[in-house]
């Protein structure tokens, strides 16, 4: 079925979304937070696309994997924002042709 995929990533935006009470700190709101917090799923198949953490001693694999988590939570927060649109738009689509099949059917007089 062509709606459940796009449904399921909208709901589980706003399951993402019920992270907000962790980006909220004393001075304020902080947006960049939650982007990377509810990014972070959707990018994770690009996380370590870039930089691989081969090579480096302790300090330096855990800062790649940072600078991976970042660049992931920044990427797949794009990512989340096109998927949620995307969501929007298939189901006001499937909405508009189920009133349409309906107004069809309703002129029709069956005897």
């Amino acid at each position: 079925m062509k709606v459940k995929k796009p449904v399921l990533k909208a709901v589980w935006t706003l399951c993402l979304a019920a992270a907000y009470p962790l980006c909220v700190d004393g001075a304020g709101h902080d947006y960049f937070k939650l982007w990377l917090l509810a990014g972070i799923p959707f990018g994770v198949r690009r996380m370590f696309l870039w930089i691989a953490p081969k090579g480096f001693d302790i300090g330096g694999t855990a800062g790649v994997a940072a600078l991976n988590f970042l660049v992931g939570g920044l990427n797949g927060g794009v990512i989340m924002v096109c998927q949620v649109g995307a969501a929007v738009f298939v189901l006001a689509r499937g909405t508009v042709a189920g009133v349409v099949r309906l107004s069809h059917l309703r002129g029709r007089h069956i005897v």
